[in-house]
């Protein structure tokens, strides 16, 4: 397989590394004389295709020879955009030259397309044709100089913009806007803040979208460094939400202690949806420095607030939470509870750990099964020893609870403990506790036979409840030896292990125990024992895993032990579950029999919709009309009737019957 592997990835390289070549080899060597072939041939009568090609190619090695070719051809509206593709990274001045020279000479798609092209190189001397482009009527061409006054960035394209702004049509202030946007971003990395700050100042003040005026306060905020936490302040009592809003978002992006407390500062003066907001940012901040804060609002108050605030707490962190979310785990409203609990949960750190050890060792039943849940959703994989101590409490529930928690944070070494546990518990609900607990424990060994013989070594100690615990183990952890250690009980004197050993070969791991449950039903005296064997075993005759012939093998070598009703409707339900002409051999006589009519109706529907469904269905249509025809004969029910008569019209369509 991993030969196989390195073939194909080095296949896949040798293939990439042709492509690369074969796109490289497409270009010509650059020089004069390639460049003036493909200047030719944008001079010719060539067709589009060649023209585009020579475009794409003096893209790469086009000069200022090219220029000229390439720039006759802005106002063709189906050669323009690759006549641009060529022009735009040639280094030559000459090339913003031919785009200034293009504004006055090219309408409509190919003037936007050259505006976008001047954006591109941000060609500072094309400033003031642009400022003329913004009145233009056509909002593309005015949308598209905004855009690149924008990309160039420079303090006379931000004035045009500044200017144009506040009389301009509606329909294009974003553009302009996404232009003064781009401007401010250009000030501020090269260190030009005071003309930043102007242009966000400008742009918060407007009657604008909301993205608008939320990413202008952003940016005025953060241009001003330590001095924009004033402004943050202010916006923090706004009454406008988009305002306020954002003011919380750019917090996230501020550093400092100051910032938490400007938040904080106002938490007591807002409504509770500004509250929740900024509850939210001060948790993804992270600064203990909003503890103080979080902690009043989480102890009293609305609920919605007192909620947030209790959320907020594991985010930051901080052991100093622990002490708080213990009180409200007795919080009288249990929403409030378990929102402290979930927190407590999340909270990282030993110092939590030890709190919730200190919880389990409280005398308070409630304390300790609160901290058996925390230690679960805290993976407290350490507090293995502690809960095997509190496995022996004389409180039911937080004794199952350790019982439990023992195995899934527990290891296999916790087995003969738990073993030794297991032979004092009497309660069923201790018991099942001590079966989830040993099969997690023996699920997460590397060596399951070393469980088994564990497992097995203690059956000569236990009581007939213990037994059964033990025998369900086995049964699922597999294997000879454990199946081994039933069987040695199933000849048991006591009927409670005798059937507790036949249960557990019924849900074995694999089937392996069939042929045991098979042989026990034919030896039993007790009915009731017969019944359980052949439910056992013909569980695993209708197992979808094991293969269809094997299968029916199974339920073939059960019909003669097959009397009672109950132990039919079994076998019909095995064999309808199996994709075999053959399983109608075995159901058919049944239809005949009142008593199970309906089920071996099922199942043969069930085998006949089995087999028309499958890719060679043309070869089992013959096996399949007479069952299908009794069906419909002797059925009383309405739904199974239809089923059975669309089967059957489709078994005679397959088989060229009318």
């Amino acid at each position: 397989m991993l030969k196989s592997r390195m073939r194909l990835v080095l296949v896949t390289v040798l293939l990439l590394s042709g492509a690369v070549r074969s796109f490289a080899d497409s270009f010509p060597p650059a020089t004069k004389e390639a460049e003036a072939k493909l200047i030719a041939v944008l001079k010719s009568d060539a067709g589009h295709k060649e023209k585009v090609d020579a475009c794409r190619q003096l893209a790469v090695i086009g000069t200022k020879d090219a220029v000229a070719p390439l720039a006759a051809l802005l106002g063709d509206e189906k050669l323009s955009h690759m006549a641009r593709y060529g022009l735009e990274p040639i280094p030559d001045p000459a090339v913003d030259e031919a785009l200034r020279d293009a504004l006055g000479k090219v309408k409509g798609g190919p003037l936007v397309g050259v505006i976008g092209s001047i954006g591109v190189r941000r060609d500072a001397k094309a400033v003031g044709a642009l400022a003329k482009m913004l009145n233009k009527p056509d909002r593309e061409v005015a949308r598209a100089a905004a855009r690149a006054l924008g990309s160039i960035a420079n303090q006379a394209a931000t004035k045009v913009l500044q200017l144009c702004l506040p009389r301009a049509p509606a329909a294009n202030k974003l553009a302009i806007c996404e232009g003064l946007f781009r401007c401010a971003e250009a000030h501020v990395a090269k260190g030009r803040r005071d003309l930043a700050i102007e242009v966000y100042d400008q742009l918060r003040e407007l009657d604008a979208p909301h993205q608008v005026r939320g990413g202008a306060l952003r940016g005025a905020i953060l241009t001003r460094g330590e001095d924009g936490v004033a402004l943050l302040r202010e916006h923090l009592r706004s009454d406008d939400y988009i305002l306020f809003s954002a003011a919380c978002q750019t917090a996230l992006e501020m550093p400092g202690s100051e910032v938490t407390e400007a938040l904080t500062a106002e938490l007591d003066d807002l409504g509770p949806d500004n509250q929740i907001l900024v509850l939210r940012t001060l948790g993804k901040r992270a600064d203990p420095a909003a503890l103080p804060a979080l902690f009043a609002l989480a102890r009293s108050g609305k609920k919605s607030i007192r909620l947030e605030a209790i959320r907020a707490l594991p985010q930051i962190g901080d052991a100093s939470a622990v002490p708080v979310l213990v009180q409200l785990l007795q919080d009288t409203d249990r929403e409030i509870a378990q929102a402290a609990q979930e927190s407590l949960a999340a909270l990282p750190g030993e110092e939590t750990d030890a709190v919730v050890m200190a919880m389990l060792d409280s005398r308070d039943a409630s304390q300790q099964f609160t901290a058996i849940q925390l230690m679960g959703r805290r993976r407290m994989t350490t507090a293995s020893g502690a809960l095997l101590k509190t496995a022996r409490s004389a409180n039911r529930g937080v004794r199952s609870a350790a019982i439990k928690m023992v195995g899934e944070l527990g290891s296999p070494a916790q087995l003969p403990a738990l073993l030794d546990m297991l032979m004092d518990l009497r309660t069923s609900e201790d018991l099942d506790a001590a079966r989830q607990a040993l099969s997690n424990l023996c699920a997460k060994t590397d060596d399951p036979q070393s469980c088994v013989k564990k497992l097995a070594g203690a059956l000569d100690k236990a009581g007939p409840a213990q037994k059964a615990i033990l025998f369900r183990v086995l049964a699922g952890t597999g294997g000879f030896d454990a199946l081994q250690a039933v069987c040695t009980w199933v000849g048991d004197s006591n009927p409670q292990v005798h059937a507790a050993a036949i249960r557990a070969l019924s849900s074995w791991k694999d089937a392996d125990a069939a042929p045991i449950l098979l042989r026990l039903a034919k030896k039993v005296s007790s009915p009731s024992d017969k019944a359980l064997c052949l439910r056992g075993y013909l569980g695993y005759a209708a197992r979808p895993d094991l293969p269809a012939n094997e299968r029916l093998s199974m339920c073939q070598q059960a019909v003669e032990l097959i009397e009672r009703n109950d132990e039919k409707k079994l076998l019909l339900g095995a064999l309808g579950s199996i994709e075999s002409p053959k399983a109608l051999d075995l159901i058919v006589p049944h239809l005949n029999e009142p008593e199970v009519r309906q089920e071996a109706g099922m199942a043969v529907v069930t085998v006949a919709e089995k087999l028309l469904k499958r890719r060679n269905a043309s070869k089992f249509p013959p096996q399949l009309i007479e069952p299908l025809e009794k069906v419909v004969k002797v059925t009383g029910n309405d739904d199974l009737s239809r089923r059975a008569k669309r089967l059957l019209r489709q078994a005679k369509s397959k088989a060229g019957k009318k």
